[in-house]
């Protein structure tokens, strides 16, 4: 509110905004005018990145830049979930920033600072906070605990070390790290799968916006795909003792997870209680290993034609669909399906990538109010770590 005039007025706080809106609320006795509005964009995004190959489609080269325009912004002293609002530290878009800056703007030194943040505000019993500020001090938000973003913790330090090599971060960080697995022994049951019930009581699993969705088989995938992140990073750093119950205990759940999830009849993936058909059921089989090869691809073949399948409702849950497929050998069907989902938005529009968005739903929104779908929307950015990753899929 501009109360003296003349006046230069600078807002302090840094916001995201599409239009502005300027509003007359009282008539002066006098004219006046508004000039030399301007904005400043910050980030701490320095590398420029490599030019694609002049063989992209270009569609994937749009789709490139915007993911690097919601990734840049998001780029500030953390890798923030957004800018428009809360502007903090979340693991789960921590880890898919990461991987987008390591084949872009290469920024390793944010990486380590939001793992060292992240790890000296866990709680008492060692576990992560999901979420923490950094104002007025760092401090987690109490009580915010995501049991599958404790886990992708050891999943953001595995990438980062073998992108960087860093030995030192890895010795500092690996207790924290280890403590994380106490997570999967906690709810462990005998017979090799995890105690979906109890987690469930006990601990926010998110796995995506997406209403009555079932996790149980998502959160066995999830824990074993931790498990063997968290193994491949003892190999690199000479852990391995710490660890060595590891390959008895993935191969264990592993084969629970075959025996118990698979349905012989359809192809795919449904948990032992409730038998949902979904999409976050048959990624987090593929990517944790335990549906490989042909079990893969007619997992996520069958997915496109079964009826009443619970499908993605964020670009988070559409990220790991994207690896799966890839991991699965589908790569001409990774490279539609990226191209259809963000095309998508930047065809309304974005020039940004959203927190949520569905393409045959143009209201959906985490937070029940349709204008406010992309508060928090820093896991959208991921195109550009495929496109960049997997040239020899999306950059021909």
């Amino acid at each position: 509110t501009v109360m003296n005039i003349p006046d230069t007025i600078t807002i302090a706080r840094r916001l995201a905004f599409r239009y502005v809106k300027i509003e007359l609320l009282t008539v002066p006795q006098y004219t006046f005018r508004i000039s030399d509005i301007s904005c400043t964009s910050v980030t701490s995004a320095s590398l420029k990145p490599m030019p694609l190959a002049v063989t992209t489609p270009p569609v994937l080269q749009e789709i490139d830049k915007v993911g690097l325009n919601t990734l840049k912004d998001c780029m500030q002293t953390v890798y923030e979930d957004g800018p428009k609002r809360d502007q903090r530290l979340w693991i789960g878009d921590l880890y898919l920033e990461s991987l987008a800056n390591e084949y872009s703007f290469k920024a390793f030194n944010l990486t380590k600072r939001c793992l060292y943040l992240l790890a000296g505000l866990s709680a008492e019993n060692g576990y992560l906070h999901a979420t923490v500020f950094e104002h007025p001090v760092p401090h987690p938000q109490a009580n915010q605990f995501l049991l599958e973003y404790a886990l992708l913790f050891n999943a953001t330090l595995n990438e980062y070390y073998q992108a960087t090599g860093d030995q030192k971060t890895v010795q500092d960080l690996w207790p924290v790290a280890l403590k994380q697995l106490d997570i999967v022994h906690t709810y462990l049951k005998s017979n090799g799968l995890m105690d979906y019930e109890r987690a469930n009581k006990e601990w926010w699993l998110f796995f995506d916006w997406k209403d009555n969705l079932n996790k149980e088989v998502a959160l066995q995938g999830i824990s074993i795909f931790a498990l063997k992140q968290t193994w491949q990073l003892a190999n690199s750093c000479g852990k391995t003792n710490d660890v060595s119950d590891l390959p008895i205990l993935i191969k264990k759940m592993s084969k629970a997870a075959q025996t118990c999830f698979y349905d012989k009849k359809s192809g795919l993936y449904v948990g032992t209680g409730n038998k949902q058909l979904s999409y976050a059921s048959q990624i987090w089989m593929v990517l944790s290993g335990v549906a490989k090869g042909d079990y893969a691809r007619n997992a996520l073949n069958a997915l496109t034609t079964a009826k009443d399948v619970c499908y993605p409702g964020t670009p988070y849950l559409y990220h790991y669909y994207i690896q799966a497929l890839i991991s699965s050998g589908l790569a001409q069907e990774a490279k539609n399906a990226l191209s259809s989902y963000w095309g998508g938005m930047i065809r309304k529009g974005a020039d940004t990538f959203w927190e949520a968005y569905d393409p045959v739903n143009d209201f959906i929104s985490p937070y029940n109010f349709f204008p406010i779908n992309s508060y928090c929307h820093a896991w959208s950015c991921t195109p550009v770590y495929f496109i960049r990753k997997y040239p020899e899929i999306f950059q021909k």
